[in-house]
């Protein structure tokens, strides 16, 4: 039996001695209980000093003499003694539970430690999934010709007549140019992580760095891909020098009737793999559009039964949220498109992701610098493949 064990069966024969006389047979059986409850503390001292030879200082304790201890017996005594009179003694005034708020014990619990960080998060990008991606192995600026021939048609000849010349095929170019993305904050500077921090951190805290400047890399990317002006940086899809396809017909009001005239600005060629891209006010405004009888005209319809999420769909297509889209608010203000995205824009994406670790810049500072930085670039390669819906202009 357990030491615990035992005092619990020394308690039970004396509680019986509280309303009777102790029998000879229970008086026997209490005095065995204590001769093991001796033997067990014995082992339990010596479990305890075994453990201390044992330890990563063991070679230390080899060669300190350990002296048997003393035996001292006077609180089993006075513990007996209670347990047969139900009295307690002056050897028992300090018998109390160690406090974990205080100095009785309070110190020897640690803290506790959760494995998990908690990290803010901030939705960025969904036009950048849904546009053509070229990866590149160089940074040199590409080119490829485009063509719109879409204004021109053919003709009925009369039998043995000449041919007319007709027009020729004229041609454009797209440009692909690459900026260099750098992960760079506040006063475009490296971050800087004391190396006690590195040390001491209870997550691998160099992933972690890695991961974040990399979101910021992609958080700047995904605002280029949707606004950038193209004056030394990239043409956004829905940049502001763009001239809109459809004005809402009440200043910043989204009407069911602007909806379905952006669509028809869309040639149809372009609707089979036609998106709708703009940020979630902008949708939150959308779902709001009611009937003449207050119903709503946007119904989120689970995908697969009662268990499926709810898709957004626009007029039939499908929506995707881009908060770096802007608000349909201000004068002639771009803010949402519709159209075939990946024949409309071109991502490009040269070699990956570079993150540099520098440990000697900042060493008198006890620092190490991290940075990260990744060259890529973006154009609208065909303007025909979606229409741009924007406020009015007042």
């Amino acid at each position: 039996m357990t030491i615990e064990q035992i005092l619990a069966k020394l308690q039970e024969i004396s509680a019986l001695g509280e309303t009777r006389s102790l029998t000879d047979e229970e008086v026997t059986s209490y005095e065995e209980l204590e001769g093991q409850l001796k033997a067990a503390q014995k082992t339990a001292e010596l479990r305890s000093r075994t453990a201390a030879y044992v330890a990563p200082n063991a070679s230390l304790q080899a060669g300190v003499h350990v002296a048997t201890a003393k035996g001292d017996d006077g609180l089993d005594v006075a513990f007996r003694s209670y347990l047969r009179t139900g009295q307690s003694n002056s050897d028992m005034t300090e018998l109390r539970a160690l406090g974990s708020g205080d100095s009785a014990g309070g110190y020897l619990i640690p803290p506790g430690f959760r494995d998990k960080l908690v990290e803010v998060q901030k939705a960025f990008g969904g036009l950048l999934n849904e546009v053509e991606q070229l990866p590149t192995q160089n940074g040199a600026t590409i080119e490829y010709p485009s063509n719109d021939d879409t204004a021109n048609q053919g003709a009925i000849t009369a039998e043995s007549a000449v041919f007319g010349g007709g027009d020729d095929l004229a041609y454009g170019t797209v440009s692909l140019p690459t900026y260099k993305f750098t992960s760079a904050g506040t006063g475009s500077l490296p971050l800087r992580v004391p190396v006690e921090l590195i040390q001491d951190a209870f997550f691998p805290i160099e992933a972690h760095i890695a991961k974040k400047l990399g979101t910021r890399i992609m958080r700047k990317m995904a605002a280029e891909a949707a606004v950038g002006s193209g004056s030394s940086e990239i043409f956004g899809i829905c940049h502001a020098g763009l001239t809109e396809d459809k004005a809402l017909t009440t200043t910043t009001t989204i009407t069911y009737a602007d909806l379905l005239d952006l669509e028809a600005k869309l040639d149809p060629s372009y609707e089979q793999n036609a998106k709708w891209v703009f940020n979630k006010a902008t949708w939150t405004a959308i779902r709001k559009l009611e009937d003449d009888n207050g119903r709503p005209l946007i119904f989120d319809q689970a995908a697969s039964g009662i268990a499926g999420a709810p898709q957004k769909t626009l007029l039939g297509y499908p929506v995707v949220l881009d908060q770096t889209f802007p608000n349909g608010i201000g004068d002639s203000a771009n803010f949402a498109v519709l159209g075939d995205l990946r024949e409309a824009y071109v991502w490009r994406s040269v070699e990956q992701l570079a993150v540099v670790v520098n440990p000697y810049t900042r060493a008198n500072n006890g620092e190490v610098e991290f940075t990260a930085w990744q060259r890529a670039g973006g154009a609208i390669q065909n303007r025909k493949a979606y229409t741009v819906l924007a406020t009015q202009d007042v």
